[in-house]
C-alpha cells in the first residue's frame, strides 16, 4: 500500500520541526498520532527515516533524499486549497503575501485591516520572512519585494520607493542630544546590524559613518522597537518614523537608503478575484504609504527582464 497524505505531512512537519512535539503542534495533532505516521511511513518505504540525536529528531540519509519532493507535494497542495477556496467571481477564501519581517510585522497589519473591512470574506496568510519566496511555485500568491525577480509569467509592478533616514527617541534625545553632522554619530549609541551582509554593506556605503554600535540584530522589527525604546540611534523607514510621535529625525536632509518596492504574483494567479482584489489595493495602499515625491509605475511588467 502507497503511503497516505496523512504519513507525507507527518514527515515534513518532523523534517521541519525537528522533534515529535513540534510537528505535532504544526499539524494540531497528538504527538503518539505524529509517531504512528511516522512509523507507518517507515513500514511502507522500508527505512528509518529518523534517528533520535541531543537535538531531536535527526533526518537520515533516506529521509533527506525524500525531502524536496514531499516539500513540492506539500506546495503543490497548499497551492490547491487557496486555489479551491476563491470560488468563480467571488471575493473570498485564502491569499497568502509574503514580506519582510518588517514589512510583514509593521507595516501590512494595518493595510490588511482596512482590506478585511472591505472583503470579510477573505482569510490572509501573512509569510513575514527576509527569505526569498519562490512565488513561480506559487509558495505564496503575492510577494512584497525591494527587488524585482525573474520569473516566467510573473506580473511585477513597481508600487513604491521607501526613504529610509536617521531617528531617535524622544527621550534619547532629551539625553544626549542631536548629532549635528554624519561624523558626529561616532559620539553616539548606535543600532547596527548583526550578520546580515546586505545591512552591513549598506552602513558601510556612509564612508564617514563610525557610529559606536551598542546593539546588533538583523531583525528590523527589533532594531525599531530598540529605537523607539530609546536605546540609541537607528535607521527606519520614513514613512514609518514620521508617523510615529515618540520618534524624531537625525540629520533629516540625509536618506540613509531608498527602497524600491515591488509587488509580485504569477499572472495564472491573478485571475483569481480574490488574489486580483490582494494584488490591487496592496498597490494603492503602499502608493499611500510611501514618502511624497515618491515614482510609481502603475503598468504591469511581465517576465525576467520587465518586457511589456
Amino acid at each position: 500500500m502507497n503511503p497516505s497524505w496523512d504519513e507525507w505531512q507527518a514527515f515534513h512537519a518532523v523534517l521541519l520541526e525537528g522533534s515529535l512535539s513540534g510537528a505535532a503542534r504544526r499539524l494540531k495533532l497528538s504527538q503518539p498520532t505524529v509517531r504512528g505516521r511516522i512509523e507507518g511511513l517507515e513500514r511502507r518505504v522500508g527505512s528509518v527515516l529518523f534517528v533520535r540525536s541531543a537535538a531531536g529528531l535527526a533526518p537520515t540519509a533516506e529521509a533527506w533524499a525524500m525531502a524536496r519532493h514531499v516539500a513540492a507535494m506539500h506546495t503543490a497542495s497548499e497551492a490547491a486549497l487557496r486555489e479551491a477556496s476563491g470560488r468563480a467571481g467571488a471575493i473570498a477564501g485564502t491569499v497568502r503575501v509574503s514580506a519582510s519581517d518588517f514589512i510583514g510585522t509593521v507595516v501590512l497589519p494595518e493595510m490588511l485591516g482596512r482590506l478585511l473591512q472591505r472583503h470579510p470574506g477573505l482569510l490572509v496568510e501573512i509569510a513575514g520572512t527576509n527569505a526569498v519566496v519562490d512565488v513561480a511555485s506559487q509558495e505564496a500568491d503575492i510577494a512584497i519585494r525591494m527587488a524585482p525577480p525573474a520569473g516566467d509569467g510573473l506580473i511585477v509592478r513597481k508600487v513604491a520607493v521607501i526613504a529610509i533616514g536617521f531617528y531617535a527617541s524622544r527621550a534619547y534625545l532629551a539625553r544626549r542630544g542631536a548629532p549635528p553632522s554624519l561624523e558626529d554619530l561616532a559620539d553616539h549609541d548606535f543600532i547596527g546590524p548583526d550578520r546580515s551582509a546586505a545591512d552591513a554593506r549598506m552602513l558601510e556605503a556612509f564612508g564617514a559613518l563610525r557610529p559606536r554600535i551598542v546593539l546588533k540584530t538583523d531583525s528590523h522589527p527589533t532594531h525599531f522597537a530598540a529605537v523607539r525604546a530609546g536605546v540609541g540611534i537607528g535607521v527606519v523607514q520614513r514613512p514609518v518614523a514620521d508617523r510615529d510621535p515618540d520618534l524624531v529625525p537625525v540629520l533629516p536632509g540625509i536618506d540613509f537608503a531608498r527602497l524600491d518596492t515591488f509587488l509580485v504574483s504569477h499572472k495564472d494567479l491573478l485571475r483569481l478575484p480574490k488574489v486580483r482584489a490582494v494584488f490591487d489595493f496592496l498597490a494603492e495602499a503602499f502608493r499611500e504609504f510611501a514618502a511624497p515625491g515618491a515614482h510609481f509605475d502603475r503598468a504591469p511588467l511581465v517576465g525576467p527582464a520587465g518586457k511589456p
